[in-house]
């Protein structure tokens, strides 16, 4: 599969909690950082995405802001 977005953060799903329509998927892509994405239920289970499993956050912004401590 081909797409646009080139911020593409591969690694694995440490936890999937469901809610009543949206469910939160959390990539672990490695250094310690863990990426968060809020999607619907019904793609959780087209997905079949699961604990354990690979997958790739995809970002897609138009606008990226940078901060410093």
């Amino acid at each position: 599969m081909k797409i646009s977005a080139r911020n593409q953060l591969k690694g694995t799903i440490v936890d999937v909690v469901k809610g009543a329509t949206t469910s939160h998927v959390r990539i672990d892509i490695g250094g310690g950082a863990i990426v968060t994405a809020a999607i619907t239920n019904e793609a959780v289970e087209e997905l079949k995405l699961a604990k354990g499993k690979s997958a790739t956050a995809l970002i897609k912004a138009s606008d990226v802001l940078v901060a410093i401590d």
